[in-house]
């Protein structure tokens, strides 16, 4: 199986695109309307941050997780014990940010999300009906006015060589938000586990936009929607030398958005944050 890039002026785009999250939990867009240029600035812009000593003037808020988290506090996924090989920076357009890098990538933010919501009338345009009846609002008003969308710029260092035993850049595990806009990053190694449980490359051409559904989708739609398991795997051979810069748009409801009878959004994302150990 293969996960294959739709064209976002083609005709059919919107059905092919729905089709493939129905089936992987994953769409790959080409021709679509984000910036490259942009993007290519940003991990240019960012890179320089991750290899300065800056960085560090600029710690997360324990309370509001904004602002730049050291690979020593780095997460661990759920189901795992060794924490991921990385380093990431949290942006919220309230939050904390170098004054330098702030208007590329709040200009970013706007767009994406302009985007994502876009998407998300796509998605729910070419849900079937009786899933459509579970969402309590349209899925993209759920986003409107929402402070809660988060904007992770991820450093995966060079790899040293004494990493732990079985340490890779991210392990295995699924998102918690609506939907997550990606960019395809500088290097390879983003992987989606198939239903046959073997892992799938996600194509990582330069320009293509992945996106993917997260546990909060998944748990709105009744499962209609999978919320896939992913993953980065450590590059092999000389890539090991060369970092990796990821720039995924976690698309969050607001907190009072009812996601099912079980779920407001702020009791589901408790309940996984406290799974996660971030609280």
């Amino acid at each position: 199986m293969q996960l294959e890039a739709v064209d976002y002026q083609a005709p059919n785009a919107q059905e092919a695109f729905v089709e493939s999250l129905r089936e992987t939990g994953f769409g790959v867009l080409k021709n679509h309307p984000i910036s490259q240029a942009m993007v290519t600035g940003i991990y240019q812009n960012w890179q320089t941050f991750f290899d300065s000593e800056d960085k560090n003037n600029y710690v997360y808020n324990k309370g509001t997780q904004d602002g730049f988290f050291p690979q020593s506090v780095s997460e661990v996924a759920k189901g795992f014990t060794k924490k991921d090989i990385k380093e990431y920076y949290h942006f919220y357009p309230w939050g904390q940010c170098p004054e330098a890098l702030r208007p590329q990538l709040a200009e970013y933010y706007d767009k994406a999300n302009d985007l994502a919501r876009e998407l998300l009338g796509w998605i729910e345009d070419h849900s079937p009906e009786d899933v459509s009846k579970l969402y309590s609002q349209p899925l993209s008003n759920m986003i409107k006015d929402s402070d809660q969308t988060l904007l992770r710029v991820l450093h995966y260092p060079p790899l040293q060589g004494d990493e732990e035993p079985d340490a890779i850049r991210a392990a295995a595990h699924e998102d918690i938000n609506l939907i997550t806009i990606l960019p395809a990053a500088n290097e390879p190694g983003l992987q989606v586990k198939g239903k046959d449980g073997n892992w799938i490359d996600v194509p990582c051409d330069f320009g293509n936009l992945i996106v993917n559904i997260g546990d909060m989708l998944q748990e709105a739609s009744g499962h209609y929607f999978p919320s896939t398991t992913h993953r980065v795997i450590n590059p092999a051979g000389t890539d090991v030398t060369k970092s990796r810069i990821s720039l995924p748009l976690f698309l969050h409801p607001r907190p009072d958005v009812v996601l099912s009878e079980r779920h407001t959004a702020k009791s589901y994302l408790h309940e996984r944050l406290k799974e996660l150990g971030v609280i």
